[in-house]
This record gives structure tokens, sequence and C-alpha cells, in this order.
């Protein structure tokens, strides 16, 4: 997966809690387990003024012009601001799908659903989470100023914002090694290959009839 060091972008806000996994990407759009192509369906729901269905046309249908990434404002927004308990509902793994397919690198909220927390890092997004307070100024700053930016610094575990402000976070060691790297699962399991064919070798010698 794509490594994440430095990150300089616009930030999108989601301002309502409790946003879940259907929501982010609906029921029907699951059928796919090829990890890209749902990124024209993400916020369906919230996104388009008709019922979306796969392999419909999606620049035919009409969008809804008071949903926040559809505002001119927000394009290429690669940061998403969201409210409490964000990606709560079914542990479906497209929903980190359908952010980082969109263009999303990272999230910031003040908490967040388990399930979705740790799929999203497995698929190479960072998930910042932020005192309340916190998010709620960034909020006001974000709606105040357009083509709002933030730098996330993961080797640093700091935000820097336009004002010069610096705001500092907390991300499990293991996790940020992943990102860093971009590695993701396999990338992992593929650190160890020589010891895996080592293994390999020693087990068809230990046991040469279950290789026959």
């Amino acid at each position: 997966m794509e490594k994440f060091e430095k990150l300089t972008a616009i930030v999108a806000p989601i301002d309502r809690p409790n946003v879940d996994t259907d929501a982010i990407i609906p029921k029907q759009f699951l059928k796919s387990i090829k990890r890209t192509g749902f990124g024209p369906n993400l916020f369906d729901e919230w996104r388009y003024l008709d019922h979306g269905e796969p392999g419909m046309d999606n620049s035919k249908r009409k969008l809804n012009p008071e949903f926040v990434l559809n505002q001119s404002r927000y394009k290429d927004a690669k940061i998403l601001l969201a409210r409490d308990n964000f990606g709560c509902g079914s542990s479906r793994e497209h929903a980190p799908w359908a952010l980082q397919d969109y263009g999303f690198r990272a999230i910031i909220a003040p908490s967040y659903a388990d399930i979705f927390f740790n799929n999203s890092f497995k698929n190479g997004i960072l998930l910042i989470i932020l005192d309340a307070a916190i998010v709620d100024r960034l909020f006001k700053a974000v709606t105040a100023q357009v083509g709002y930016q933030l730098t996330i610094d993961l080797a640093a575990n700091m935000i820097k914002t336009p004002e010069g402000e610096t705001i500092s976070f907390e991300v499990d060691e293991f996790r940020k090694h992943r990102l860093l790297n971009g590695l993701d699962d396999i990338g992992l399991t593929l650190q160890q290959t020589d010891d895996i064919k080592a293994y390999e070798v020693r087990r068809r010698q230990e046991a040469p009839w279950l290789f026959s």
C-alpha cells in the first residue's frame, strides 16, 4: 500500500455524529471485492438525489448540491474531518476502500468504531483521534476559510494549521510503522520471505510424504 509520511491537503467536513458504514458505502455496492472503484459511490445516498445501484453511470446522476463533497471548495480534499463514532454500524471493509478510492488519506475525529478503526489502518488510511473541543475548533476554521488545509506529519505525530498552530496526536507505534513503510498484511508477511522459504525447505526434509 502507499506510504503515509507527510500530507498537506484540503479538509472536508462531515458535520454529523454516528456516521455508519452503510452511509459511507451503501450495502448494494458490496458485491465487488476488488478494493477499487468504490470512490464514485462514497456517501452515495447523501451525494446523489437518486437511488444508486452498481453499474450506473454516475456522471449522469443528479448531484445533491447541499452535500459537502459536491461543493467546489472541497474538491480534491484528502483529509476528512468528522464527529464522534465515525464508521459505526456493520464491519464492512468496503467503507475504508471507498474513502481511500475517493482520495482520502486521513480522517480526524474524536472517536471511531473499533472495527472501522482497524480496517482503515490496514488499508493505509491514518485515523487521528483529537479532543472534541479541538475538533470543534477545526470545524469552525474549515467552514470559515475556503481552501482550508492542514499538514499532517506522521513521523512527528503533529498537525499544523494555516495559522501556525501545532496539534499533537497519538498513534500506536506498530500502526505508525506500517503506514510510514506502506506495509499492509501481505507486505508484513513478505518481510519474512527468507524465514518462510527456510521453513518450507526444512519441512520438506522432515516430512517428504506431505509433498509427494
